[in-house]
């Protein structure tokens, strides 16, 4: 037992890494800025890099991880996640960083999905098995009020680099561990990895995002070419990284469309909302990162309210709620101006907090729900990768809206996308409305 309970606290600690690095940037960005001098464009890819990366290699992780075995791919990622972190750190131009940033990326990738696997193994009885994915689940609520508070406190003292250098200790720890305590597993059951579907989903992720980022029309239709491509080849393959029949499903597709929706307005919103704060109110960095615990705060606290909720009642309500609940957060939120004071704005991020806290679990439960006990770790990967691909988007799309954070229309710009995030929040509850109760 007290192996097991050192896998889950070091498979934890792993997941604590690949989410903390979605949020703690974020901190980092005006002080990346001031160094690198990246254009508004390039800000933006210090984010999407590693955002791009791993949602269109996680899939492809997990399977390498049943082809390979899961310690095996868990190990690699760790390695590259340390190395890219690294050279993130020692970074001398924003291009550099943004390749690191892709590293990362990848490293996490393959890190992601073997965590939940490998306590998937180590814990076989359903009740112990249960639990554990609980504190998994837990752990990955944590980390979203960690990573401000975090990154605002190495940004303010010994600077920016040291959000990426804090990752090099964890690494180490946890492949050591991993290596001594962890036994090998695979499930290859006559399975390929699909290197083709891997390309053209990669390409497609990363054309669309070029051509919201940096309005290049040549990259729309790279990225229309490589989806259609992307369907054709995943249509035609007997083992396809995404299998689309799923999609025939309608609470499948309802269930994952509003968690690529959620994480558009979320993470995009996100990105907008840190520069706001430290370059248009001119926060410090550890102040701007204990702005948002009411934003961060409400969505570990109520993701397990949800879970009840959602197990009791059937999935449509609190995702509605969810829905509706942040929708209203980000609407009061595009009231906020330079000289907003902070006390009228913590209602707006309470309500947009406790609205994602809501919508997480039902999502992820009303996506599991569609398919069959034996496909649920698909299901959940599926879902995992919307929302991941939808954060993407999002930070390119409501960035791009924002403009240049030090330029004059940037206040207007944040303004529109607050209100874009909450009517995109509006229109995805109606089909959520046809998800059913059960």
């Amino acid at each position: 037992m007290r192996r097991r309970r050192l896998i889950l606290v070091v498979m934890c600690a792993g997941l604590f890494l690949v989410q903390l690095d979605v949020s703690i940037v974020n901190v980092a960005l005006p002080s990346i800025r001031a160094e690198l001098q990246p254009s508004a464009a390039g800000l933006q890819w210090v984010v999407d890099g590693y955002a791009i990366a791993l949602a269109s290699l996680m899939l492809a992780g997990g399977t390498m991880g049943d082809l390979y075995g899961h310690r095996r791919v868990v190990l690699a990622g760790l390695a590259l996640f340390g190395v890219a972190s690294a050279a993130a750190s020692a970074a001398p131009t924003s291009g550099v960083l943004v390749a690191a940033r892709v590293a990362q990326g990848v490293g996490a990738a393959l890190l992601l999905p073997g965590t939940l696997a490998i306590i998937t193994h180590a814990f076989p009885q359903p009740r112990e098995r249960a639990r554990a994915i609980g504190v998994w689940a837990a752990v990955a609520g944590l980390s979203l009020p960690a990573g401000p508070v975090a990154g605002g406190l190495l940004v303010a003292r010994p600077g920016w680099r040291w959000v990426f250098l804090i990752n090099l200790p964890i690494v180490a720890a946890a492949a050591v561990l991993t290596a001594r305590v962890v036994r090998e597993s695979a499930e290859p059951r006559g399975r390929r990895l699909d290197v083709a579907g891997i390309a053209l989903g990669s390409t497609a992720l990363a054309a669309t995002t070029f051509a919201l980022i940096d309005a290049v029309p040549t990259a729309a239709v790279v990225a229309a070419l490589a989806a259609a491509a992307f369907v054709a080849v995943e249509r035609r393959r007997a083992d396809p990284m995404l299998p689309l029949a799923l999609f025939r499903r309608r609470r499948f597709t309802i269930a994952n469309g509003v968690a690529a929706a959620m994480n558009l307005g979320s993470l995009g919103c996100i990105y907008v909302l840190t520069l706001f704060l430290q370059v248009v109110q001119d926060r410090t960095p550890l102040e701007a990162g204990l702005a948002v615990i009411p934003l961060f705060a409400p969505v570990a606290a109520l993701a397990p309210v949800s879970g009840r909720l959602t197990g009791r009642f059937g999935p449509r309500g609190p995702m509605l709620a969810g829905l509706l609940v942040a929708a209203a957060g980000l609407a009061l939120l595009a009231r906020a101006g330079a000289t907003t004071p902070y006390a009228e704005i913590v209602p707006a991020f309470l309500l947009w907090g406790s609205g994602l806290g809501l919508l997480t679990s039902a999502v992820v439960a009303a996506a599991v729900g569609a398919v069959e006990p034996e496909r649920a770790g698909l299901a959940s990967a599926v879902n995992n990768t919307a929302r991941q691909a939808g954060g993407a988007i999002g930070i390119a799309a409501l960035g791009a809206l924002a403009g240049d954070a030090s330029g004059p229309g940037f206040v207007g710009g944040f303004h529109a996308a607050a209100l874009v995030a909450a009517a995109l929040y509006v229109l995805a509850a109606i089909p959520a409305m046809a998800i059913g109760r059960g």
